[in-house]
């Protein structure tokens, strides 16, 4: 049974940082794109990055447009992981957080996603 398990997720007062990690299991997702949503209560889920598989050993960085510089994502292959580091977090920010994983090249459509973890809740203060 494939799994994507989130966590790391918390209260955090702007300008500050969390990380948060996807935990993948059931099968090996080295070669797949794996990919960090969100979704503010009344919005529609939001592209926050992807890491997509180049070689047994990199990938390509991919962002959301209002990242700015403020995330990174990354991921470990042997493990079958990967992790959104978020710094200067903005009340904006807040939003249950989702990974996902897919095979193919493109990286921003949430349809395009074929497994989905439970999202982990991520609420900035102002």
């Amino acid at each position: 049974q494939v799994q994507l398990v989130e966590s790391g997720g918390g209260l955090v007062q702007a300008g500050g940082s969390l990380r948060l990690s996807c935990a993948a299991s059931g099968r090996t997702f080295s070669t797949y794109t794996m990919a960090w949503f969100r979704q503010a209560p009344g919005k529609e889920r939001e592209f926050v990055a992807a890491a997509r598989w180049l070689t047994s050993i990199t990938y390509s960085e991919n962002y959301g447009n209002f990242v700015k510089n403020r995330f990174t994502i990354s991921r470990d292959i042997a493990k079958n992981a990967v992790y959104l580091q978020m710094n200067s977090l903005t009340p904006e920010d807040t939003a249950i957080y989702y990974c996902a994983a897919k095979q193919g090249p493109s990286v921003s459509r949430p349809n395009d996603y074929n497994y989905w973890g439970q999202g982990t809740q991520v609420t900035v203060s102002s």
